[in-house]
């Protein structure tokens, strides 16, 4: 069977978590914790399969609690819990090396069936924080391809941005139309993109 460490400062969601869990087939809370400073030395003498961890505690935080498990347990899986969402609370809980990221929202099934994954080696996230984690990392991608481009790439790719022509572009930088269209089709390579369009949404990815 699974073990179960819960670390949650509210003591109505932590006996809510307890009493789910034990009802499950598959897992057992074999510790249970109200601050990460009670925690951390137990959970080291006592070593669960699985830690689920509340980001905001009283003292240290979760992320630090994280942190400091995956330091001392490398193998020890921790996954969030918790009513935080903003994108410092979950790339910083992810960086530290919780596993899973939750929000106290989830359905009980939806707690029992992140649990399973994180034990077959997955990464389960409520659809919300996946979402934000794949856009964040979407858009990383996209600053990546634009700081390929040469400093004449991005001023051609600006002025398309504007709304110019070819032949204004061309005039504006004292280039031959043939030089614009070269400087085009290689901005459309680096950036994976087919045409001016797509280019231009690329850009504006970025200055949302």
């Amino acid at each position: 069977m699974t073990t179960v460490s819960i670390i949650e400062d509210d003591p109505h969601f932590r006996a809510g978590l307890e009493v789910l869990i034990r009802n499950s087939k598959e897992f057992a809370v074999i510790s249970s914790f109200s601050s990460a400073e009670d925690a951390l030395p137990q959970i080291i003498k006592q070593v669960p399969d699985i830690a689920i961890v509340d980001i905001k505690l009283p003292g240290k935080s979760g992320v630090e609690l994280i942190k400091e498990l995956k330091h001392a347990l490398p193998d020890l899986l921790c996954m969030v819990c918790s009513y935080y969402d903003s994108d410092d609370y979950v790339f910083n809980a992810i960086k530290n090396g919780a596993s899973g990221y939750l929000l106290k929202d989830a359905q009980p099934q939806e707690i029992i069936d992140s649990l399973e994954e994180l034990k077959r080696g997955g990464a389960p996230m409520n659809r919300y924080i996946a979402k934000k984690i794949i856009s964040t990392f979407h858009e990383k991608i996209i600053v990546h391809h634009l700081a390929e481009l040469t400093s004449r790439e991005n001023e051609v790719l600006s002025l398309v941005a504007e709304g110019l022509l070819i032949k204004e572009i061309s005039d504006q930088l004292s280039l031959s139309h043939y030089t614009v269209k070269s400087h085009l089709k290689n901005i459309y390579t680096k950036l994976h993109v087919r045409n001016k369009v797509e280019a231009i949404n690329k850009l504006n990815d970025t200055r949302r």
